[in-house]
């Protein structure tokens, strides 16, 4: 069993999907928690409702149903004040910031680049390269001056292969691993390791609407759901359609654990066997 007591961890996009999975995970494992979500029920640029407050309220709740301490902030991680301001409170509250698990994200619409509204293109690479981007600069400070840290960014399987019609999404999702490379470096002998998951489909909210049956059936008018689920357990030879939450979770458990104090400048895929298929 990983023993993760006395740690704390910041988990962004923690209000529900793959964040919450990972704070819950945390928790079960000894951390206190720091949840950072927008909250954004509303966001013009993704084709699917964003997480709500009281999603935020119910992962809060999880968590301290662990017998865990859990604050919760509504905060933007594209504004680096916010994520600046939530990092300063946990410290004051919890004394410290062990592992930030960078995982907020959107994949905005569905479209050819030349398609791609500017808006879109800066909302999406605000979100998931900028954010990620503010999270770390945001803990690094203080886990330099502890000499220790653990930095988990949530890439994509779209950032180790191309995927046609979400090149906002993919080019964010490439640069994550980019920044992370970059930072195990800059801080390899402070005692910090930094690593990017690259998780394939993920049974979320993010691929239950319209937008995304049509971008994984896009030769099928108006795909039914089995439709879909058939063509995406044709993407992963273990043959199954998408992978849960948890199955991010494990990996994002070991990579937060002194049994991964080693690793760093790694890229995890979690990819039902797809890498297998699209990686050398």
């Amino acid at each position: 069993m990983t023993d993760l007591d006395g740690r704390v961890a910041l988990v962004t996009g923690g209000a529900r999907g793959q964040g919450r999975s990972h704070a819950v995970t945390l928790a079960d494992a000894g951390a206190d928690i720091v949840l950072l979500d927008n909250c954004d029920s509303e966001t013009e640029g993704q084709p699917y409702p964003g997480a709500s407050e009281t999603d935020l309220a119910e992962t809060t709740a999880l968590v301290q149903g662990k017998g865990r301490k859990c604050l919760s902030f509504r905060r933007d991680v594209r504004s680096r004040a916010d994520v600046q301001e939530v990092v300063s409170e946990a410290v004051s509250a919890l004394g410290r910031i062990d592992i930030l698990c960078a995982n907020a994200g959107i994949t905005g619409h569905y479209a050819r680049l030349a398609d791609v509204a500017p808006h879109h293109w800066n909302e999406v690479i605000e979100t998931n390269l900028t954010g990620v981007f503010n999270s770390m600069s945001a803990v690094l400070p203080h886990m330099i001056e502890r000499r220790y840290g653990r930095i988990i960014a949530t890439s994509s399987m779209a950032g180790r292969a191309g995927y046609a019609h979400v090149a906002p999404y993919s080019a964010s999702k490439w640069g994550i691993i980019g920044l992370v490379k970059t930072a195990a470096n800059d801080y390899a002998r402070d005692g910090i390791t930094v690593n990017a998951v690259c998780p394939t489909t993920v049974n979320t909210t993010m691929i239950e609407h319209q937008g995304a049956d049509e971008f994984i059936c896009p030769d099928i008018p108006n795909p039914t759901r089995q439709q879909v689920l058939d063509r995406m357990s044709m993407m992963h030879p273990i043959g199954i359609p998408y992978i849960e939450p948890i199955d991010v979770s494990r990996v994002v458990l070991f990579l937060a654990s002194d049994d991964a104090r080693f690793l760093s400048g790694e890229v995890f895929t979690v990819s039902a066997a797809s890498s297998a298929m699209n990686l050398g």
